[in-house]
C-alpha cells in the first residue's frame, strides 16, 4: 500500500487564486503536519471569465518569486508549479502562449464556463433542462479535448452537476453514457489523463469528480493516467479524503497513480 506523505496533491489553490484566501504558508504548515514530501500548487488562470472575481489575473512573475521565496525557506519540501486553466474556445491562443512563457510542472485543463456563460452563477442553466444542460456540457468539453493540446489531465470531468439548479444533483451515466464516453475517449486518445478530485464530497455531492461508474469506463476504455487531488481552498483540506479516493482508483481497476513534474507523468504503484 502505497504511503500518503508519498503522494502529492495535485489540485490545491492558494491567495493567488482569486477565490482562495489561504496563504502558501497555511498550506506548507499544514502539509508538514500530514508528513508530507512535497506540494504542487494549481492556481487559477480564467481568462476572459464572466464572473467578476476572475477579473484580475495572477502575475507569474510575482508568483514566481513567491514559490522561490518559499523553497529557500523550506527546503525539505519539494515544490512544483501547476495551474488550472478554465478554457474557452477564444482564448486558445492566448493560453498557448501564457502556458508558453512559464516553467510549469502540471497543468489541468478545467471548463467553468461554456458558451461564455459561467457554471457558478446559473447564467449557463437558464433555459435549459437537466438533460440537455448536461449534454452541453458534456459536448464542449469533448469539443475542447479535440481542438486543444497544451494540458496534462482535464480537471473535476462532471463539475457540471456541482452547480445545477435542480432538485437532485446526480448524473446517471448510464443515460449520459455516449456522450461521457466520447469525451473519454477524445482524452485517451491525445495521451492525457483525468484526475480524481475528492472535492465532490466537501459540496455534499455524495461523491468525488468523477463518480466511479466513470472512472470505470475511462479505465476499460484504455485510460492509464489518473491523478488524484484536493481541489483544497483552505489548507485543512490539503490531502482531503485521499485515502477514499486511493480505495475508488483501485476499484475502478487502476494500479498505478501518476504524478508530474516538468509535465511529464511518473506512475505510483498504489495496489
Amino acid at each position: 500500500m502505497v504511503v500518503l506523505n508519498k503522494i502529492i496533491d495535485h489540485h490545491v489553490h492558494t491567495d493567488f487564486s482569486p477565490d482562495c484566501k489561504t496563504s502558501m504558508e497555511s498550506t506548507i504548515a499544514r502539509a508538514k503536519q500530514l508528513g508530507l514530501l512535497g506540494l504542487l500548487f494549481t492556481d487559477h488562470v480564467d481568462f476572459d471569465s464572466p464572473d467578476p472575481l476572475f477579473q484580475d489575473y495572477i502575475d507569474y512573475n510575482v508568483y514566481m518569486k513567491k514559490l522561490e521565496e518559499v523553497r529557500k525557506k523550506n527546503p525539505e519540501l519539494q515544490f512544483l508549479m501547476g495551474v488550472e486553466i478554465g478554457y474557452q474556445p477564444h482564448i486558445h491562443d492566448r493560453l498557448n502562449k501564457f502556458l508558453g512563457e512559464f516553467p510549469f510542472d502540471f497543468v489541468i485543463c478545467s471548463m467553468h464556463v461554456c458558451d461564455k456563460l459561467d457554471f457558478y452563477n446559473g447564467d449557463f442553466f437558464i433555459g435549459k433542462t437537466q438533460k440537455e444542460s448536461y449534454l452541453a456540457y458534456f459536448d464542449a468539453v469533448r469539443k475542447s479535448v479535440e481542438e486543444y493540446d497544451n494540458f496534462d489531465v482535464y480537471g473535476h470531468l462532471d463539475y457540471i452537476i456541482r452547480y445545477g439548479p435542480f432538485e437532485q444533483k446526480v448524473l446517471n451515466y448510464e443515460q449520459y453514457k455516449e456522450a461521457i464516453d466520447s469525451v473519454l475517449l477524445a482524452i485517451i486518445e491525445k495521451g492525457k489523463g483525468i484526475e480524481l478530485n475528492t472535492s465532490g464530497l466537501r459540496y455534499n455531492l455524495g461523491t468525488m469528480h468523477p463518480k466511479i461508474d466513470i472512472l470505470k469506463s475511462y479505465k476499460q476504455l484504455g485510460g492509464e493516467i489518473i491523478t488524484l487531488g484536493s481541489d483544497a481552498h483552505k489548507a485543512e483540506h490539503l490531502q482531503a479524503d485521499f485515502d477514499m479516493g486511493l480505495e475508488l482508483i483501485k476499484e475502478a481497476g487502476f494500479d498505478y497513480l501518476a504524478q508530474f513534474k516538468n509535465r511529464k507523468p511518473s506512475l505510483i504503484k498504489i495496489s
